[in-house]
């Protein structure tokens, strides 16, 4: 992994175009003053193509356990997101980050996909989107899989409007369990390449769909794709 510190205060605009040259910015902490530039060996992907959607998780997210929202409280998923578990002490979300991903989030490059219950939040996800690509950044939950349920709304979002590329940026056992992958920089930036100039369309679903309708899409998009070859 590559790391160069970032002293100098940064904008939007140059954070996308980081991301559009395959480098994405973190901080040691939440109190790190300065947030540094990352590009990984191997990087973590979802190729939308060839999703796994266990038959378990299929069940849960068809019965529609949340209230899935897009794009309603941004502030709310960041502090979550950074927010100590007892599984994690730290967070890499210091007050220069969420201040570059509120400003995006205005801008409209920066979305979040939320699952709420009883008029709470207890899971979700944000990251930014270039063109055809989708980078994800972090998620969260406090209840049991609001999270997944999250992510696989984001992912028929993608396909729906024609997303080429989810980067997750880096691999966990949880990611790869549900389809993640690691590629090799040269690939990523092939793959990064193709995905920038289509005009991936976020709103080519209702915020209101429904699991059966995004178990459907992420199945049907798989099988279209194993029948093609």
């Amino acid at each position: 992994m590559s790391g160069e510190t970032v002293a100098s205060v940064l904008t939007p605009d140059l954070l996308l175009a980081a991301y559009a040259a395959g480098i994405f910015p973190m901080s040691d902490g939440a109190d790190a003053a300065d947030i540094y530039w990352v590009e990984p060996d191997e990087r973590g992907i979802f190729p939308l193509d060839a999703l796994q959607l266990p038959r378990r998780l299929a069940r849960t997210i068809a019965a529609d356990p949340f209230e899935v929202r897009v794009d309603s409280d941004f502030s709310g998923v960041i502090d979550n997101c950074a927010a100590s578990r007892p599984d994690r002490d730290a967070t890499w979300i210091n007050g220069e980050i969420r201040r570059l991903y509120g400003e995006l989030f205005a801008m409209g490059a920066c979305h979040t996909v939320e699952c709420w219950r009883d008029g709470v939040m207890v899971g979700g996800l944000y990251g930014v989107r270039i063109g055809g690509a989708f980078f994800g950044e972090s998620m969260f939950h406090t209840v049991t899989d609001a999270s997944k349920v999250a992510l696989a709304h984001l992912w028929a979002r993608l396909i729906a409007g024609g997303f080429t590329l989810l980067d997750t940026q880096f691999i966990t056992g949880h990611l790869a369990s549900l389809g993640a992958i690691e590629i090799p920089r040269a690939e990523y930036r092939r793959r990064l390449r193709e995905a920038l100039p289509v005009r991936g369309d976020w709103r080519a679903l209702p915020v209101r769909t429904s699991g059966r309708e995004v178990v459907e899409i992420i199945r049907s998009h798989r099988r279209n794709h194993s029948a093609g070859g």
